[in-house]
């Protein structure tokens, strides 16, 4: 692509120049509204618009993130900082060069470019201003929706961007290129502040390519904490709690309680100011969506969001949410206002009373609710557990432990414990309570008759935690995994707080379970122990 030129009249004269292109080669539309992305998109194949309002489209042959095909600029700016491994793999500058031309190819192919100039970060001290140049009309939108919108003010002052998104998603990577593994790559490059997508439709790349940005970016630049959460706050007392948790542990539909008001779904940063959203929408998932379980969720899907890969009935153009006709991972994108119980601006300037980390786990071992100690915190955190279940993903048949460290490995730029020893330093100075709760099995593992935990009773022990009568509660200790464990929690039935005490298997079938499940832990943790302190080390299970 050619040098920017410093003097440009407008972001779509600046994209030109980027891709030289004459003035009738493209139709850039910048900003575009709703309605007019509709209408482009009902254009392209594989969109339409759903009963509720909301436009369905598809992602193609990807349906979710491709995590091996992530990778990071190798160079000089950047080299030392970032957490290289599995996670972050290297990209020669030479291949980045040849990935950006051709996606500046495919983009000079197109009669119709979107621009979408936007902010990530709700607090005006930290956000960056963020491009988005992409040639599917859905991908404006989502973007739109995801990212936060300016005021026709800020927009116009928006000037140059700090960060540039390129999508040409719909075009693929050249496998004879060096380093390429697949037709599929996303690339950052810190350097030149840009991130290039290639051989893959799928909206949430870019969503996620932002988060790693701000994941490398508040840390580095700012001694601001990134993380993958949701955040709430009460609305007479103004506490704020914050969320950790994978994919089905409820992360998004907990945080969204029609008595607290809701901060973000997904993405947050801690500052020393306290707690500000990423993003100006929330991408929730969408398989088993009903209306009875999550109101709100459901009644967002509406004129203006975007629904992902889900399955509809032609005729009536009523979507199906329990279908997994075409993936697991179905998706609705929506801007945060769209929950009436949002809190816009989406930030509170007050620090976290109460961090939870939730899991979902398969084997019933973990209690529904523990009171973590801050060693316990540093542990959990780093170790970010939840299982994988039976029937949710392909190949999956039994349910399977699986650990992504700070609860979103995918996306974190320097190493886990940088962002856990961040963390820890915040709650230490500002006191937070921490607990570890289990959405998942209870009474026996998945796959030996246990049920999961109720919703209602999980969002029992929420209650607790914000009145504050569960920090003030009487604790057992569960043996091995050292938690603290709850007598009694208003609400829920004291039989099903200690494991050890409701499992229908019988004890050795117990106790089996519990070292098989610490020895995971045990195993995982490993990888790690070489950096962490002793008493993070011991704050996990004793075999």
């Amino acid at each position: 692509m050619p040098v920017r030129s410093k003097v440009l009249a407008s972001p779509q004269d600046a994209i030109r120049t980027e891709l030289a292109l004459g003035e009738e080669d493209v139709t850039i539309r910048r900003n575009a509204p709703a309605a007019l992305l509709y209408e482009d998109a009902l254009r392209e194949s594989r969109t339409s618009i759903a009963s509720s309002g909301a436009l369905i489209a598809f992602s193609g042959a990807k349906t979710g993130r491709s995590p091996r095909d992530k990778r990071i600029v190798d160079e000089p700016s950047s080299r030392d900082d970032i957490w290289w491994g599995p996670v972050n793999h290297k990209c020669s500058e030479k291949t980045w060069l040849v990935n950006r031309e051709r996606a500046a190819d495919y983009l000079r192919t197109r009669d119709h470019l979107y621009i979408v100039d936007a902010y990530a970060g709700w607090d005006p001290r930290y956000r960056i201003k963020i491009r988005v140049v992409c040639a599917r009309a859905y991908h404006a939108l989502f973007m739109s929706n995801m990212l936060i919108r300016p005021t026709s003010q800020e927009l116009e002052s928006f000037g140059e961007p700090d960060f540039t998104v390129w999508n040409a998603g719909q075009f693929p990577a050249n496998t004879h290129t060096d380093g390429m593994t697949s037709k599929t790559t996303v690339d950052i490059n810190f350097a030149r502040m840009e991130m290039v997508i290639l051989g893959t439709e799928y909206a949430g790349e870019m969503k996620k390519g932002i988060f790693t940005v701000m994941f490398y970016l508040m840390p580095v630049r700012h001694n601001v904490l990134t993380l993958h959460s949701s955040a709430n706050e009460g609305i007479r007392e103004k506490d704020v709690s914050l969320f950790f948790g994978l994919s089905g542990t409820g992360k998004t539909t907990l945080s969204a309680d029609p008595a607290r008001r809701l901060i973000g779904d997904d993405e947050h940063c801690w500052s020393d100011h306290g707690i500000f959203n990423i993003e100006g929408g929330c991408y929730a998932k969408c398989i088993g969506l009903s209306e009875e379980k999550e109101p709100e969720i459901y009644q967002a899907i509406k004129f203006g969001s975007v629904l992902e890969n889900v399955t509809f009935d032609p005729l009536t153009r009523e979507v199906d949410f329990d279908s997994y006709k075409v993936t697991e991972n179905t998706r609705c994108a929506y801007p945060i206002e769209y929950i009436p119980s949002a809190k816009v601006p989406c930030l509170a300037n007050s620090h976290p009373k109460n961090i939870i980390l939730l899991t979902c786990d398969a084997s019933g071992v973990l209690p529904p609710v523990s009171k973590l100690t801050p060693a316990q915190v540093m542990y959990h955190f780093i170790s970010g557990y939840t299982s994988k279940v039976a029937g949710t993903e392909v190949g999956v048949t039994e349910p399977e432990a699986t650990f992504s460290s700070c609860f979103g490995q995918p996306f974190l730029a320097l190493h886990p414990l940088h962002y856990a020893t961040m963390l820890a330093e915040k709650m230490q100075k500002h006191r937070a309570d921490a607990w570890l709760i289990n959405t998942g099995w209870i009474g026996a593992s998945f796959s030996s008759g246990g049920k999961r935990c109720p919703l209602k009773y999980t969002r029992a022990v929420l209650d607790a935690i914000h009145d504050g009568s569960l920090a003030k509660a009487h604790y057992e200790t569960l043996p091995i995994f050292n938690l603290q464990v709850p007598r009694h929690v208003r609400n829920v039935p004291d039989g099903l707080l200690n494991p050890a005490k409701n499992w229908g298997g019988g004890e050795a079938q117990y106790q089996n379970a519990v070292r098989t499940l610490g020895q995971q832990f045990v195993a995982n943790f490993r990888k790690y122990s070489d950096h962490a302190a002793t008493e993070v080390i011991c704050a996990g299970p004793l075999m």
